[in-house]
């Protein structure tokens, strides 16, 4: 059985994802990942492909081992890996509590971690793997400086996988957009300091990031920025010094 797995599947970009896998040929079932069943069955039905439904909560270790579990006894082949889970809070490191720093770092590290480490042993010659991190992460961002750090986590992370797996044929991508038109803006916001990032400006469509990103994947990138603004950041953090970006973008975020 061929499948595609996309996590965060309930909302926004990863809800652009599965449609955009929808249309790929070769495919014989989608494996929809998130938190809110209900959402995932709206979603499937409005999908072509035959769908599981995996309403899982990927910070809890229940949810990894039924994850597990079910890979186990189908034993498919993973054509497509999008490990698109996570979430970002706006504020300085004061403003957040405790259990928002530790829901952060569990969903967009280790989940991510685990779950593209659950899959490893599914995918083959010619399976792609896009892991969704941000441009937050070429960069320390005040404001929203844990969230920016766990991007950075998962970009070293992709980075390495990638070429660990391309000698199995394997192609592996880091997605690293700008602000994006989704609930992650809603998310972010409901903090002790919602205003820590007054404007999120030039925001992208979940679907142009899909479509882009897939294709840049099928091409064998490593990263992709997915738009001119990322791009430049990410041109930015490499030959400017990092005191420098935090103080313009420290300027930026209270505009």
């Amino acid at each position: 059985m061929r499948i595609a797995v996309v996590t965060g599947a309930s909302s926004g970009l990863g809800r652009a994802y599965a449609k955009a896998l929808d249309k790929t040929v070769g495919l014989d079932e989608l494996w929809l990942i998130a938190r809110r069943e209900e959402r995932l069955i709206e979603l499937s039905g409005e999908l072509d492909h035959p769908c599981r439904i995996l309403p899982l909560d990927l910070t809890e270790e229940k949810s990894l081992e039924t994850l597990e579990a079910l890979l186990g006894a189908e034993k498919p082949w993973i054509k497509v890996l999008v490990s698109c889970a996570g979430f970002g809070k706006f504020g300085r490191a004061r403003d957040l509590s405790h259990r928002e720093t530790g829901d952060m770092v569990d969903l967009n590290c280790r989940a991510a971690v685990e779950v593209t480490g659950l899959c490893i042993p599914y995918l083959r010659r010619g399976s792609r793997v896009l892991e969704v991190c941000s441009c937050a992460g070429f960069q320390p961002l005040p404001g929203m400086s844990l969230y920016a750090a766990t991007k950075a986590f998962l970009l070293s992370y992709t980075r390495s996988l990638g070429e660990e797996l391309k000698e199995k044929g394997i192609k592996v991508t880091a997605v690293c957009p700008f602000w994006i038109k989704t609930e992650f803006m809603t998310v972010a916001r409901d903090t002790a300091n919602p205003q820590a990032v007054k404007h999120t400006p030039f925001a992208m469509r979940p679907e142009a990031v899909a479509a882009w990103s897939l294709t840049m994947n099928s091409l064998g990138a490593a990263v992709t920025t997915c738009g001119p603004i990322p791009a430049a950041m990410r041109l930015g953090s490499k030959v400017l010094p990092t005191q420098a970006v935090m103080a313009a973008w420290d300027k930026l975020r209270k505009l």
